[in-house]
């Protein structure tokens, strides 16, 4: 069992570090928000993550984990030391690596010998020479260890991925970092730094693509009268092809796909290629945030000006509390642009949002609306009473942009209804 500092408890150092300590090892995760390191060593986690928690809790009894304030006294003794910080967007797309750059040159002069310095952000090609050049050591080696967490099962993906990626000039190092993944039964690939860092974008980037290729098609089957659930059936048993991604919704968002497909053009760009298929994918995401305005406006008789629209779903997917880079405050905003008054409930979400009115209950955010806008995948959703959401609106329509709900019994109950591909 290995001593690891984690620096960052932000979402991906928190499960990180709580799924470490989880395999065994003795880990020290190290954040500078005194707050929220006072808040994690009392057991409570600040985010909407199923068995995060548990695990939290369960490390701090067991004396495998512990919080503390700032890199220099997370890495002092550690074996392995993994980055786990933003890495935000700048204006041109591009990674901002500075707080990479601040970590690895405040743990740099401290760490012990033969330490291995791990990246767990995701960050640009070569950035483990970044890392070397703060570090400053030529006894320390670096190492990229991308991670591939989905938000809602981040500790299930953790603990069971289907594959860890390893990148390091060293063999030996490699292998030091795989062996922290003991009893954790995935293929292991290890590579150079540089294939480590593309295989995380490039992951992310084919995703990001699946679905804006299914929101596509749901277009043309708008258009040409299909139904893109029979047409997804269709293509899913393609084994080449699969059911996974292929749900058309309101767009994709959340923290990596907006970021990791702007920042892989970006790096396309500066090494010389011109990603025009990428940039495809981004146009057609954004045209697919307007195609759900254009059918509320023409649900609401041509315009929302003044008009009060209810919305289901804030965050950018169901079973998690994020709501960074969502397509629900996307839509949101551009509907508010037109004069729409918006209404908001998530069962996540029990904090103000700026400029957004947030109801108590999912009835609240109906009444006197003209519009019914479903806009996350909640399961509850699907089970309320519609009579009583009729009831309560000014005018029976609806548009459901994740497909949740069932058309006839919708419709059964006097509702205009709309959906994403669906006649």
């Amino acid at each position: 069992m290995a001593h690891i500092a984690v620096l960052g408890a932000g979402y991906v150092g928190l499960t990180t570090a709580a799924c470490f300590s989880h395999l065994g090892h003795t880990v020290v995760c190290g954040d500078v928000l005194a707050d929220r390191v006072d808040q994690l060593s009392r057991g409570e986690v600040p985010i909407r993550e199923a068995g995060l928690e548990e695990l939290v809790r369960t490390g701090l009894d067991g004396g495998h984990l512990s919080f503390v304030v700032g890199e220099q006294a997370a890495a002092a003794e550690c074996e392995f030391c993994y980055l786990c910080v933003p890495t935000p967007q700048a204006p041109d797309g591009s990674a901002d690596l500075s707080f990479i750059r601040q970590a690895a040159s405040a743990v740099g002069s401290m760490l012990p010998p033969e330490s291995v310095v791990v990246n767990k952000s995701t960050v640009p090609v070569g950035s483990t020479r970044v890392v070397e050049q703060a570090l400053g050591r030529d006894d320390v080696k670096v190492a990229s260890n991308p991670e591939f967490l989905r938000e809602g099962s981040a500790v299930h993906d953790f603990l069971h991925p289907d594959r860890i990626v390893i990148g390091c000039e060293d063999q030996a190092t490699a292998g030091r970092v795989a062996a922290l993944f003991e009893g954790i039964q995935a293929p292991v690939i290890v590579t150079d730094p540089a294939s480590a860092e593309t295989i995380k974008y490039a992951s992310n980037a084919f995703l990001a693509t699946k679905v804006s290729f299914v929101n596509a098609i749901a277009n043309v089957c708008e258009a040409v009268g299909a139904d893109v659930r029979e047409v997804v059936l269709g293509m899913g048993y393609d084994r080449r092809i699969g059911f996974e991604f292929l749900k058309p919704g309101p767009g994709w968002g959340g923290s990596c796909f907006p970021k990791d497909t702007r920042a892989l053009i970006r790096i396309a760009e500066d090494a010389g290629y011109d990603f025009d298929l990428l940039k495809g994918v981004v146009a057609v995401n954004d045209a697919q945030f307007e195609k759900v305005v254009t059918k509320v406006e023409a649900l609401a008789g041509g315009s929302v000006a003044e008009q009060v629209i209810a919305v289901w779903g804030l965050t950018f997917k169901a079973r998690t509390d994020d709501l960074r880079g969502s397509p629900s405050l996307e839509i949101i905003s551009r509907l508010q642009a037109r004069g729409a008054r918006i209404r908001a409930y998530d069962p996540a979400v029990t904090d103000a949002v700026d400029g957004l009115e947030v109801a108590a209950d999912p009835y609240a955010a109906c009444e006197g609306a003209s519009v019914l806008l479903v806009l996350t995948e909640w399961d509850e959703f699907r089970w309320l009473d519609f009579e009583k959401v009729g009831g309560l609106m000014a005018e029976r329509r609806m548009v459901d942009a994740r497909n949740l709900l069932d058309p006839a019994a919708v419709r059964r109950r006097g509702f205009a209804y709309d959906a994403i591909g669906r006649s």
